[in-house]
C-alpha cells in the first residue's frame, strides 16, 4: 500500500468506534456518541486498564499506551502523544524537571541575547524572529510537494499503527497561526511589550500570518488530497480562569484580523476548525465564531466557561457546532466521586448537541485521580458509545 493515497487505502475497512468518530465528524445523526482521546498521564491506570502490568508503560509506552485507548473504546484521537506520560512520574513533574521561560527560569537566554525586559524582547523579535518566520516562509513555498506528501504518509503511518477501530484525525503539523510568545520570552517581558510596543507586536503577527497562510494551505491539500478527516482542533492558551490574557478589545485590533487571514485556507477547503479552550474564554467565543470556526473542546467550566450556553450557539452561517464535551480533569475527576463522574457526564450529553458530539475529558489527567473515577468515566464512555443519543443512565 502506497501512503501517498493517504486513507483511500482504508476504505471498507473501519469497525465500528472508527464509523462512529467518521459519522459524527461528518454531522450524521448516530445512535451512539464516540469517544476522544483520554491522555491519563499516571502509568499505573495505563498499566491497569489496558491489562499489562506493572513497570509495562515506561519500557514500552507506544505499544502500552495505545492499547489502553483501545481497550477503554476510544474512538477518535487528533494528538497521538503516547510518550507525553514519560514526562511525569505517579505523583507528577520531579523537582529536577528543567525549567523554561514559564516555568521559573533564572535567566531568558536566546541567541545569545539575555532577554531580562520588554526591550530586550522586542530586541531579539526584531533582529532574529522575524527574519525566521520570513525564512520559514520562503522553505515552504519552495517545498509545497514534499510538505503535503510528508502530512499524508505521517498520518497513514499512524492510523495503521492504530488499526481500524480507532481513527487518527489531523492535529500537529496542520495547523498554525499568529500567537502570543510568552513561551518564548517569558510572561512579564512579552506582554510588557506587547502593551508598550503593539506595533512590533502586530508587525510580527502580520510576519507570521503570511507564513501561516503558506502552511496553512498546504495542510488543507494534505486533508483533502489524503482523504483524512476533515476536523482540525486549533490550540494556544490566550487566557487564565480570570478571562483573556490581554485585554479582548487589543485582540480585536492587533491579531483576530491576521488569526483569520491565517485559517482561511483550512475553511476555504471545507475543513471544520474547532477551538481547544484553556481558562476563561467566553468573551473569545463569539469572535472565533466569526472568524469561522465550527465548535469548540475543552471547557473549564469552574473558570466561568458556559458550556450550556455555547453549545446553543450556530457557527457564522448559522450551523450546530461540534462539541467536544470533557469531564473536568481540575475539579470533577481528582475531587469528585465517582457519582460526580456519573453526573457531569449525563449532563454533558443533556445539554449537549444532538448531532456533532463527543466525549472525553477537558484536557490532561494529571496524576493522582482515583482509579474508581477512571473506571466509571470509561463505563460511561462505553454506555453513550452504545446508547441512543441523549438517553441518560
Amino acid at each position: 500500500m502506497n501512503n501517498l493515497d493517504g486513507f483511500n487505502v482504508f476504505a471498507g475497512q473501519w469497525q465500528d468506534n472508527a464509523k462512529l468518530a467518521l459519522d459524527t465528524i461528518a454531522m450524521r445523526p448516530t445512535k451512539g456518541i464516540p469517544t476522544w482521546i483520554l491522555n491519563d498521564m499516571q502509568w499505573s491506570h495505563l498499566e491497569t486498564l489496558s491489562g499489562n502490568p506493572p513497570g509495562s508503560y515506561p519500557k514500552d509506552p507506544i505499544r502500552v499506551y495505545r492499547e489502553f485507548h483501545l481497550k477503554s473504546g476510544v474512538c477518535f484521537i487528533d494528538q497521538w502523544i503516547p510518550e507525553n506520560p514519560l514526562s511525569m512520574k505517579d505523583q507528577g513533574y520531579e523537582s529536577n524537571t528543567q525549567r523554561g521561560a514559564t516555568t521559573g527560569a533564572e535567566e531568558i537566554i536566546l541567541d545569545g541575547m539575555v532577554i531580562d525586559s520588554p526591550e530586550a524582547a522586542v530586541e531579539h523579535m526584531e533582529k532574529h524572529l522575524f527574519p525566521q518566520w520570513e525564512q520559514w516562509r520562503r522553505d515552504l513555498e519552495a517545498n509545497v510537494e514534499e510538505e503535503v506528501r510528508k502530512r499524508i504518509a505521517g498520518e497513514v503511518d499512524v492510523q495503521r499503527l492504530f488499526g481500524m477501530n480507532m481513527l487518527k484525525g489531523p492535529y500537529g503539523g496542520f495547523f498554525t497561526f499568529p500567537g502570543f510568545q510568552y513561551g518564548r520570552y517569558g510572561y512579564a517581558n512579552y506582554f510588557m511589550a506587547y502593551a508598550l510596543y503593539p506595533e512590533v507586536i502586530e508587525r510580527g503577527f502580520k510576519i507570521h500570518a503570511d507564513g501561516a497562510v503558506i502552511h496553512n494551505r498546504i495542510a488543507a491539500r494534505a486533508i483533502v488530497e489524503g482523504g483524512l478527516p476533515r476536523l482540525l482542533r486549533l490550540d494556544h492558551d490566550m487566557a487564565d480562569s480570570r478571562g483573556t490574557l490581554v485585554d479582548v478589545k487589543t485582540l480585536d485590533k492587533l491579531w483576530f484580523p491576521h488569526f483569520a487571514r491565517s485559517i482561511q485556507p483550512l475553511l476555504d477547503a471545507g475543513i471544520r476548525l474547532i477551538w481547544h479552550c484553556d481558562g476563561n474564554l467566553m468573551d473569545m467565543v463569539p469572535r472565533l465564531l466569526e472568524c469561522g470556526l465550527g465548535g469548540f473542546q475543552g471547557f473549564q467550566y469552574e473558570d466561568g466557561m458556559d458550556y450550556e450556553k455555547i453549545c446553543r450557539m450556530k457557527t457564522r452561517d448559522g450551523n450546530d457546532l461540534f462539541i467536544i464535551g470533557g469531564v473536568s480533569v481540575t475539579t470533577t475527576l481528582p475531587l469528585g466521586k465517582p457519582a460526580d463522574v456519573k453526573k457531569q457526564m449525563d449532563w454533558l450529553v443533556e445539554k449537549g448537541p444532538k448531532v456533532g458530539l463527543m466525549l472525553g475529558c477537558s484536557s490532561s489527567i494529571a496524576p493522582g485521580v482515583p482509579l474508581e473515577n477512571i473506571k466509571t468515566m470509561i463505563e460511561g464512555f462505553a454506555h453513550y458509545r452504545r446508547s441512543e443519543t441523549g438517553v441518560p443512565r
